[in-house]
């Protein structure tokens, strides 16, 4: 989701300044998270910046070579690493369709990155086409360059925002679904949100016309009357599924035909009391969108779909982090099942998740605060080999932060697992300065 249009009316001048930063590299090396404790998991900085990100790290393992990982942050920044994490380059991502944030970074089993992120085909947020479209870059040297895009979404006057990416082993078709703003931030009633989707069946060359799939439309006020935090996966035959949120519920829809149709109505997952939108002390806005991800593996859980988000159903001071599974392609879902195994009456917040496709097993990223009782915040994985029926939890991070909420921190982080390798990312703060950081996590 992309920031309060205040934030983003600066001078591109001012822009390129803040977008200057630096990388370093650790040179640790690493060991099963549970063989140690989680002070020892090797923590990487990627890039740090300042006031304007960098935020919103989005980080994608290749499934061909597995030492290839790119990460992404808003606005346009990229990196790469060919050590699996160890050490990273970076660049600004270019286009002339505009690269303004939301970054989501996706590996296909062919070998190629895409960056997925926000337009701006006219250099300014001011201009008639900001936000016109989602755009897709791809790269097929590890993120070191990148074509000048491909776009999906183009329906004028609606803004484009919240996208995800999903690819289908099989043939390598990409999938991508996102929310349609008939006017972002509109308090007209008679202006709605929805949910949309696309494919493309070349490479991300060319993506087919948008789609509604969303049977009910939200408002346009980017909160919980707005349908949004839409993430396709896909199942072992090809199935596309995504859940998203809205008004207190998490909806899920699904194509068993590559996403030519879908459900006549929308299934309900689970209700999400309090709603998607809600605040966290020290975090500049939060929300609790869903996650979802199919178990592609050959292991006893294959076909299973699984859905994560965090609420606060258990008061505004002990929000937690959710799941459930449907085990008959999305017609029934389990309980909700609580993954942080904390004491109750404390924050965690901005969850992620990735499923490694070799095994099946799951991976949770999130912020936590269980050892505080002020805002420090420390970063935990959590991680399930049984189908998300248990849960164990580590700390990741290896020093806690203070967020600043005058300081605006992203909207979600991400994790990306494959073949044992996990590589979380997430922002940090320190005296107001950002920074996106990934560990090296071994689950062998």
């Amino acid at each position: 989701m992309f920031m309060p249009t205040s934030f983003f009316r600066i001078s591109e001048a001012l822009v390129a300044l803040l977008l200057m930063i630096f990388t370093f590299a650790c040179q640790r090396k690493s060991a099963p998270i549970g063989a140690q404790p989680s002070a020892e998991v090797p923590n990487i900085l990627i890039g740090q910046g300042g006031f304007v990100g960098p935020c919103e790290p989005s980080i994608a393992i290749s499934p061909v070579e597995p030492n290839r990982v790119v990460a992404g942050a808003i606005l346009d920044r990229v990196y790469y690493s060919e050590d699996g994490g160890k050490s990273w380059k970076q660049d600004r991502l270019r286009s002339p369709l505009g690269v303004y944030g939301d970054p989501v970074i996706l590996a296909d089993y062919a070998g190629n990155f895409h960056y997925a992120h926000l337009s701006n085909p006219g250099g300014s947020s001011f201009s008639e086409n900001w936000l016109d479209r989602i755009v897709i870059q791809r790269s097929q040297d590890g993120g070191k360059s990148w074509n000048e895009g491909a776009f999906a979404g183009l329906r004028p006057p609606h803004d484009q925002d919240k996208h995800w990416l999903a690819t289908d082993p099989r043939n390598h078709h990409l999938y991508i679904t996102w929310t349609e703003f008939d006017k972002y931030d509109s308090r007209e009633p008679e202006d709605h949100s929805r949910i949309l989707f696309s494919r493309s069946t070349d490479g991300g060359l060319s993506w087919s016309e948008a789609i509604v799939i969303s049977q009910l439309e939200g408002d346009c006020l980017d909160g919980d009357q707005t349908t949004e935090g839409a993430v396709p996966a896909v199942g072992p035959n090809g199935e596309v599924y995504v859940a998203w949120a809205y008004n207190e519920k998490i909806y899920f829809d699904r194509s068993l035909d590559e996403g030519q149709t879908w459900l006549e109505e929308d299934v309900v997952v689970a209700g999400q009391p309090g709603g998607w939108s809600f605040d966290i002390p020290g975090i500049f806005r939060c929300n609790g969108m869903p996650i979802t991800v199919a178990d592609l593996s050959n292991g006893p859980h294959r076909g299973t779909i699984y859905v994560n988000w965090s609420d606060q159903r258990n008061g505004a001071g002990d929000t937690d982090i959710w799941l459930a599974a449907s085990r008959d392609g999305g017609q029934s879902w389990s309980t909700p099942v609580r993954v942080n195994d904390d004491a109750p009456g404390k924050q965690q917040f901005f969850t992620w998740m990735d499923i490694d496709p070799t095994t099946g097993f799951l991976y949770f990223v999130f912020y936590d605060r269980r050892a505080y009782n002020d805002e420090r915040t420390d970063v935990y994985l959590a991680w399930s080999t049984d189908g998300g029926q248990s849960f164990t939890n580590r700390r990741i991070s290896d020093r806690p932060f203070i967020p600043d909420a005058s300081v605006f921190f992203g909207d979600y982080n991400d994790i990306s697992a494959y073949d044992g390798h996990i590589r979380p990312i997430w922002t940090r703060m320190e005296e107001g300065r950002l920074s996106v950081w990934t560990a090296l996590v071994e689950m062998k």
